[in-house]
């Protein structure tokens, strides 16, 4: 039974949830200006850890061909034939059962939209088929962790936009282009199998050093759209020294790939980017814990 869970576990990636669960919590933390209660902390991140697990499921069964014939990932759960069709079906049903019963414990908005993250989600993995933008779109797919964490904790969307509205955007877009500019970076590692199989991404369309310049850009735009972030939420001093230590992490990233050299990718991809998320909610959470008004 446990050796099924770990495979299970594996077959979703489920560490790679450092990536953006924190994102989740952030927009929770963000949208309370204090610490949210328990019960919007469980369920956005069982709403979080559904999408996500169902979002995993979901492109490993699409791409399952294209999988077994790449030799990166011919030895992965599904192409291996280690997890069958029945079990990756029977994954995606239970993870978005998970996701739509945790938006209906939250509220009736995060209820209302939660059939958007498998819209996008099964669209993601066409994608690379016939356009070089799925990274954003998967980026878009992590994008709406902190919307979604927000939307938790207010319940509301108001139009005109108000400061919450553009607070939790700007979040969003941040997460997308930062998700965007890694992915950019990973796909790195199957640019001859995507040329070979016409499959498109950022680096097959626009050649190795343009798709790191592309991965670059989106992550300054990143921090800035973390810069805006402060000033419209009026962030403190310690919220500027995690914007800090954010920027030197991706400073770093950007020195461990070159055009001629990706055997740094795993280690930019994984380690980098979880201390980049994992500090984005740190300093965030202490900045508004250690300043928030007293009772």
């Amino acid at each position: 039974m446990l050796k099924k869970l770990k495979l299970y576990a594996d077959f979703v990636m489920l560490k790679h949830t450092v990536f953006a669960i924190p994102f989740a919590y952030l927009g929770a933390f963000l949208a309370s200006g204090g610490v949210p209660t328990i019960r919007i902390l469980f369920w956005v991140g069982l709403a979080f850890l559904g999408a996500r697990s169902a979002a995993m499921a979901l492109n490993n069964l699409i791409d399952r061909d294209i999988d077994a014939k790449n030799p990166r990932t011919s030895a992965r759960e599904l192409p291996s034939g280690r997890i069958s069709l029945i079990e990756v079906r029977a994954i995606i049903i239970i993870s978005y059962l998970f996701l739509f019963y945790s938006a209906f414990k939250l509220n009736p908005l995060c209820l209302l939209l939660a059939p958007v993250i498998p819209v996008t989600s099964i669209i993601y993995p066409y994608l690379k088929r016939f356009l070089p933008i799925s990274h954003f779109v998967l980026g878009l797919n992590l994008g709406y962790a902190p919307v979604g964490g927000w939307l938790a904790v207010t319940g509301e969307f108001n139009y005109p936009l108000g400061t919450n509205e553009i607070a939790m955007l700007i979040l969003m877009f941040a997460v997308t282009l930062w998700v965007a500019g890694f992915d950019i970076i990973y796909s790195l590692m199957d640019i001859d199998f995507d040329l070979r199989n016409r499959l498109y991404s950022v680096p097959t369309f626009f050649g190795v050093k343009r798709a790191l310049f592309v991965s670059f850009l989106s992550h300054i735009l990143m921090l800035a759209l973390l810069v805006w972030l402060m000033f419209v939420l009026d962030l403190g001093i310690i919220f500027k020294m995690g914007l800090l230590v954010i920027a030197a992490l991706i400073l770093y990233e950007h020195t461990l790939v070159k055009a001629d050299n990706f055997s740094n990718v795993q280690i930019a991809f994984f380690n980098v980017n979880a201390g980049v998320s994992l500090s984005m909610l740190a300093f965030t959470v202490m900045d508004i814990v250690f300043r928030a008004p007293k009772p």
